[in-house]
């Protein structure tokens, strides 16, 4: 008989997109959950550095008020992606992340995917594939990260998995059931 449970890695990924909850961008609002040992070291979501306005609280996308070009979109964005605050967070808090997992509701970009081989993290699982207006640029990194020796895959949670995780986000998640 098959488990109503989610997998481990649905697991992992809906706690990512429960991370994306809090992310404070208008474009794209991203989560990632960096586990090891089917523990969770740290998690993250895009948002405003601290101290910089955030872009849902302004109602525009700071970076594309600029309209500077696509390329240099990272270079303009006050945010931080979510693979990078949770890589962010666990040197913060001294955790290494050397040999874990990272689960990202986007597949990481050519920046997050430099810190995470740098890290040491052994396999991303993303849920939502990355594209740009640059398709040189997506080849490029994602050639990276092919080579880099870490194992990449991609994890879409199964709807069964969704109604039965939405059901421990209503009121009466503890109530006694039998």
């Amino acid at each position: 008989m098959d488990s109503i449970r989610p997998s481990w890695d649905e697991y992992f990924m809906m706690l990512a997109k429960l991370a994306a909850s809090r992310s404070t961008c208008l474009s794209r609002p991203t989560g990632a959950v960096i586990v090891k040992d089917r523990q969770v070291l740290a998690t993250g979501y895009n948002a405003s550095l601290p101290g910089q306005p955030h872009c849902i609280d302004e109602g525009r996308c700071f970076r594309r008020s600029l309209d500077w070009p696509e390329a240099m979109k990272y270079d303009m964005c006050r945010s931080a992606h979510a693979e990078a605050n949770a890589i962010a967070l666990a040197a913060k808090k001294g955790v290494s992340v050397e040999g874990a997992t990272i689960y990202c509701t986007l597949e990481p970009c050519i920046t997050c995917t430099k810190l995470i081989i740098i890290s040491g993290i052994v396999r991303i699982v993303y849920e939502y594939e990355y594209d740009s207006p640059i398709p040189e640029r997506d080849r490029y990194w994602k050639e990276v990260l092919a080579s880099s020796g870490a194992k990449v895959e991609q994890l879409k949670v199964s709807e069964k998995t969704i109604r039965y995780a939405i059901e421990f986000l209503k009121p009466d998640t503890s109530r006694r059931r039998l």
